[in-house]
């Protein structure tokens, strides 16, 4: 047991990360990286100073469609954190599976590269009826044609990868800054909403905790080719927004009618994610966390 740990604290030590795309998210992801003495690289098209980087973060401004060989040799893993320019699907193709499509293509030229991970979404499941969704069901084909590129974009480097490649498909990301629920709840005309319509919740920093895990987990421990980054706790759009509505002390929106009431739809995403990852495990302990902050 001893060699082990010795093995895995020298892979520390000698691993190299890079994270292409420094979004909310992806820019947390370095930081942290960073903050745990480890060696990484943030890469994203702008410039360093539009971005707050710990200064102990390598910095390469490139697209990342034209990366060389020459320019990911170095690397020991790679995290793929993009998000589109915008909602056209062109944009979705462009960067998921560009970026993707690209990084497989120069995989003969990595000989370092131990762990590529891939940050998709969980709109790549085209089921839409309510149903359970765990990390052994196969997505049906997504109705949303940018979701189609997404799913393709992680085909496209586990054909080339194999065990090497890691996908997390996170479910819907909220956070301190991600207030598009609450808003909702605050508007005094709210329209009418189904009463089953499900949905699930990640808060953004379990997020950002999830990636650097998957990263970081050494060879010798257990790793899973998927990850349905989402809590332990699936609701319904109308029951979130009513427990909200409760708790701001708003008018909580109408049932939309009788017969959507029987409509069931959306999907209910069963997590496998260790618990001890998340500090919210649930969607009610997330919110909660978010609304004494912004009394604070």
């Amino acid at each position: 047991m001893e060699s082990l740990t010795n093995t895995d604290l020298a892979s520390s030590q000698t691993s190299k990360y890079l994270i292409i795309g420094q979004g909310d998210i992806g820019l947390a992801v370095t930081n942290v990286l960073a903050q745990q003495q480890l060696k990484v690289t943030g890469l994203a098209r702008g410039e360093r100073q539009s971005y707050d980087l710990n200064e102990q973060v390598d910095y390469l401004q490139a697209d990342a469609l034209t990366l060389t060989a020459e320019q990911l040799y170095q690397f020991t893993h790679i995290a793929i954190i993009v998000t589109p320019d915008g909602y056209e699907t062109k944009n979705y193709k462009h960067t998921y599976l560009g970026v993707a499509q690209h990084v497989a293509n120069l995989a003969d030229q990595l000989p370092k590269l131990q762990r590529v991970v891939f940050i998709s979404s969980t709109g790549v499941y085209g089921q839409d009826n309510g149903e359970w969704i765990d990390d052994t069901v196969v997505p049906v084909a997504p109705k949303r044609e940018a979701s189609k590129y997404i799913l393709q974009a992680e085909q496209a480097l586990q054909q080339v990868f194999a065990e090497r490649a890691v996908i997390i498909r996170p479910s819907g990301i909220y956070g301190e800054q991600r207030l598009m629920r609450l808003r909702q709840a605050k508007e005094a005309d709210k329209a009418p909403m189904p009463v089953s319509a499900w949905t699930n919740r990640i808060m953004d920093t379990d997020l950002v905790t999830i990636i650097v895990k998957v990263l970081t987990l050494s060879a010798s421990e257990p790793i899973a080719p998927m990850y349905l980054a989402t809590d332990y706790a699936p609701v319904t759009s109308y029951e979130l927004m009513v427990w909200l509505c409760n708790k701001l002390g708003t008018t909580p929106p109408a049932v939309l009618s009788e017969t959507d009431k029987a409509q069931v739809s959306g999907k209910r995403l069963h997590s496998n994610i260790p618990r001890d990852w998340l500090q919210y495990p649930d969607w009610k302990s997330g919110y909660m966390h978010i609304l004494q902050a912004i009394e604070a």
